[in-house]
């Protein structure tokens, strides 16, 4: 099919984007796409293309903006329960800290997911990926982490791999299970982390090729005070690494405890959060591969004033993406859009910038740059059309959905 008559086409070719080139949008007015089989096959003019394939069954978008899907690389979107009662614990003065400490926060959720059966977090959880897909999300990251013991956490992994084939998004599954100390660990955070990588990750190793053929999953490490100090999170990483599990880590939250050091040593794909990271981490991110992911809807979910320091990282010539943090404590958002304006007004991002930050830049984050995140040949026929038309609506609008149709490998799906 060829998608002809766009205010505006972005194709933000070229690969991910860091330091100052950040915001390149490959922007073609008037533009058009071509799709065949799923996969892009050209972009250009409406004029030339709509000459060149007259015979293509064509969509007219009449004056709309279309761009790649989001890729939301960060979310903790599989739980049962919710945290409700927490958020106005909050309002009432309770910091994220003091709550988990008395019980509630991660490990609240903990319970509810161990009780939960297949189905009923199947059915939870496919709720708000419907949610994430009618905003514009094609391809989002998935952690587990709210098992925290070997049972609960391959059970969630089995629920996201039958999601990934039943919903039309593509979800790519991160093992958490250092995502806290769950309770029958309370003083024990050292047994709960060899438990982590003497059983937790060999058995991951065992379980998930006799489940699937996609490649291993990330193994992912909560590194901050009260979850996991550094050398305990260097433990469960290198563990992971020697099995060949790829990498990421939380890092730098509330405290700077040395965890994007040892993400850029380790070559983990992406360093998450990074609220508190010291000039010398920002340098060393700059100097690496890893991909800096800022989760603005954390810091406005805890009603903190403190986010991360975008330009700093830019300056270093680091690779920034956004995520949601998407969760049931801290930012329950499964609007990208979303992440993109807070981004635009707490992070001193531009909307270009901010849209590449949420495709190409996102999709490196979690190993997927080759095949999605942008409109260029030979890439999955992930777009989204947006009722607006100038792309700097999104970050310049909050509150409503811009998103009037997704289209994911070439099939549409109105909203």
């Amino acid at each position: 099919m060829l998608i002809h008559s766009a205010a505006q086409v972005i194709t933000i070719a070229g690969g991910p984007q860091r330091g100052d080139s950040l915001g390149d949008l490959g922007l073609r007015e008037d533009g058009a796409v071509l799709i065949r089989s799923g996969s892009i096959v050209e972009t250009g003019s409406s004029s030339d293309l709509l000459e060149k394939y007259p015979d293509e069954e064509r969509l007219d978008v009449a004056g709309k903006v279309v761009m790649p899907g989001f890729v939301d690389p960060h979310t903790h979107v599989i739980w049962a329960g919710d945290r409700s009662a927490e958020f106005e614990l909050r309002l009432q003065g309770k910091t994220y800290l003091e709550i988990m400490q008395a019980g509630g926060g991660i490990v609240s959720t903990v319970q509810a997911t161990r009780d939960a059966s297949l189905r009923e977090l199947k059915d939870q959880t496919r709720s708000r990926l419907k949610s994430v897909f009618a905003h514009g999300t094609t391809t989002l990251e998935a952690k587990t982490g709210y098992g925290l013991n070997t049972k609960t956490e391959l059970l969630m992994l089995r629920a996201l791999l039958e999601l990934d084939q039943e919903e039309p998004l593509d979800i790519v599954p991160t093992f958490l299970g250092a995502h806290a100390v769950p309770p029958e660990y309370e003083g024990d955070t050292a047994g709960y982390t060899d438990l982590v990588w003497k059983e937790m990750i060999p058995a991951l190793a065992d379980w998930w090729p006799k489940h699937t053929k996609k490649s291993y999953p990330f193994v992912d490490v909560f590194c901050e005070s009260g979850a996991f100090n550094l050398d305990q999170s260097r433990q469960i990483l290198k563990t992971a690494q020697k099995l060949g599990f790829p990498l990421k880590i939380h890092a730098d939250e509330f405290d700077n405890l040395g965890g994007v050091r040892l993400a850029v040593d380790l070559k983990a794909a992406s360093a998450d959060h990074l609220v508190v990271t010291s000039r010398e981490d920002v340098k060393a991110l700059g100097e690496s591969d890893t991909v800096a992911v800022a989760l603005p809807c954390t810091p406005f979910g805890l009603s903190e004033s403190e986010y991360t320091p975008a330009k700093e990282i830019l300056n270093a010539g680091g690779i920034l993406a956004i995520a949601t943090d998407l969760n049931p404590g801290t930012a329950w958002c499964e609007n990208m859009q979303f992440a993109a304006a807070l981004a635009c007004r707490y992070m001193k991002l531009t909307p270009n910038q901010a849209i590449v930050a949420g495709t190409i830049n996102a999709a490196a984050a979690i190993g997927m740059d080759a095949k999605v995140g942008s409109l260029e040949p030979g890439k999955q026929a992930d777009l989204i059309i947006l009722d607006i038309p100038d792309y700097r609506h999104i970050g310049y609008r909050f509150g409503t959905n811009l998103v009037e149709t997704v289209i994911k490998e070439g099939q549409i799906f109105q909203i």
